[in-house]
């Protein structure tokens, strides 16, 4: 299963934890929070399309432009390309942000940064499949498909 699945949200969105509840036994996560710069990212996406390995890109990922850097390569060696958006609601983001341990907690102002670029997703960007992921009043996700 060549898949690479793109996670687009802002801060707080729910992206890691949907990321821990679907796909953490079948799926490489990379995370540049967790690698730090672009070129350890590079080097591991690139890990992964070679190895053929389905992996997640749990990052922010608010514009074109950023997917596409993962997208272009990975559609090239015949991987599935799934996208998961998050809409954004900012103040639920703003308060779950705000509950991280302290170490992992985005500043307002890069939190709103990214808001401001977010741009939402089409189908036209190359994903095969394309979600929108909202968490329910009960804290469970709600999936739908995005047309």
């Amino acid at each position: 299963m060549m898949q690479l699945v793109i996670f687009i949200g802002i801060q707080g969105s729910g992206k890691s934890t949907f990321y821990k509840e679907r796909f953490v036994d079948t799926h490489i996560r990379i995370n540049l929070d967790m690698l730090k710069t672009r070129h350890r990212e590079q080097y591991l996406v690139n890990a992964c399309i070679v190895a053929k390995q389905a992996f997640v890109v749990d990052n922010t990922n608010p514009t074109k432009a950023d997917r596409c850097r993962y997208i272009e390569p990975a559609k090239a060696a015949g991987f599935r390309i799934i996208g998961y958006y998050f809409p954004p609601q900012v103040e639920a983001c703003q308060q779950r942000n705000e509950n991280r341990p302290e170490h992992q907690v985005i500043p307002l102002k890069g939190l709103l940064g990214t808001y401001s670029r977010l741009e939402v997703p089409c189908l036209e960007e190359s994903f095969d499949e394309l979600y929108s992921v909202q968490i329910g009043a009960d804290g469970r996700f709600l999936v739908e498909a995005l047309r």
